[in-house]
Order: C-alpha cells, then sequence, then structure tokens
C-alpha cells in the first residue's frame, strides 16, 4: 500500500512541477497564448484554471504525505524498531557509564 502512494506523491510532484514552470509571474506563461478574445479560455480563466490546479495538486500531496505516515507507522508494527534505535541501544548497554565532573578546588586565602 506505501508503494501506491508513493508513486501517488511522485506523479502530484511531477504535475506540481510542470504547473508551477508553465506559470509566468509576470503574466505571459501559458495565459499569454490565449490572448485572442474568441477564444472559449481567456487570459484570466486560464490564469484561475492554472492557479486552481496549483493549490489541488498541493492539497492532494499534503493528503497523500499524511496518509503515507499513517500507513507506514500501521505497516511497520509496534514491536518493530528502527536500526538507529537498536544502535543506540547497543551502544547504551556496553559502553561505561561516564565519570563525573567534579568542580575545580578554589584556592585558599
Amino acid at each position: 500500500m506505501s508503494g501506491i502512494i508513493s508513486a501517488l506523491i511522485l506523479l502530484a510532484a511531477i504535475l506540481l512541477i510542470l504547473v508551477v514552470l508553465v506559470q509566468n509571474s509576470k503574466g505571459g506563461g501559458l495565459s499569454s497564448t490565449f490572448a485572442a478574445s474568441n477564444q472559449v479560455m481567456g487570459v484570466r480563466k486560464t490564469t484561475d484554471f492554472l492557479e486552481k490546479s496549483t493549490w489541488t495538486l498541493v492539497a492532494t500531496m499534503v493528503v497523500l504525505c499524511l496518509l503515507f505516515t499513517v500507513v507506514d507507522k500501521s505497516s511497520s508494527g509496534a514491536g518493530k524498531s528502527s536500526i538507529t534505535q537498536e544502535k543506540a541501544e547497543s551502544a547504551s548497554e556496553t559502553a561505561p557509564a561516564p565519570a563525573p565532573i567534579s568542580a575545580p578546588a578554589l584556592p585558599e586565602k
């Protein structure tokens, strides 16, 4: 299941990159090619569509990432621990405790 969600996240990321690259912050981009007034989709509608698709893809990625986190935690199981945790536990069991640091003595007057 996490593989499918990962693929969907990757697809949404690629589509988001493409939609953002089509936009132009100075009013050009894809919108400038539809400058004729007899077009069905005018400049403003194209800009609205690109903005809505950007926000939709961002929301989709957020939801998919949260879903992936939930699915990944449930599939890893409660009994399993990460490699980092296992290394930390084994290091704490084998390493001797550090010696306490004492404060230096003050000279007498």
